[in-house]
């Protein structure tokens, strides 16, 4: 009785919404938290990829073009840098930019670690919030086959996006 009630419990709390930036949002059902680190809200771990917003402080983390800047040259396709798509929306009144890429994975931090090489066949996908308190940066990354499978979810997270 006590392994059902403490794993309802749990359940529910991963349905709660997480906040930062002055924003709220509730992950997708069948995401695993990792929980927080430093300068990350929460990751969750998707199958083989991950998904994790990012908050640096106000002012902090530089501009969305800056990022989107950045993003793109840890893509390459061809030994060309890769294609980007660009989508700019409004959801519940919160600003959002996201970039698309796909292809070879040269980021040398992060996930990436030391002695690593580049990541073929991998997929980004990454949105800037702009939140009242500062921008959130979500970034959803992993084998290109995972990416695409989970998008709707990660598309479902982007929806639940609110000020507090």
């Amino acid at each position: 009785m006590r392994r059902i009630i403490c794993t309802a419990l749990l359940s529910i709390g991963a349905l709660l919404a997480e906040s930062a930036a002055g924003l709220k949002w509730t992950a997708p059902a069948g995401w695993t938290s990792q929980g927080s680190a430093p300068f990350r809200v929460v990751t969750w771990k998707v199958q083989d990829a991950e998904c994790i917003v990012y908050f640096f402080g106000e002012g902090q983390g530089g501009s969305v073009q800056a990022n989107l800047d950045r993003w793109q040259g840890q893509f390459s396709q061809n030994g060309k840098s890769a294609d980007a798509k660009i989508t700019k929306r409004t959801v519940h009144g919160v600003a959002m930019t996201t970039i698309d890429l796909a292809g070879t994975w040269t980021a040398t931090g992060g996930q990436v670690k030391e002695g690593q090489g580049p990541l073929p066949n991998y997929r980004m996908v990454a949105t800037v919030a702009e939140g009242p308190k500062g921008n959130l940066f979500i970034r959803f990354i992993g084998p290109q086959k995972t990416v695409t499978t989970e998008l709707p979810k990660y598309e479902q997270l982007l929806s639940t996006f609110q000020r507090e």
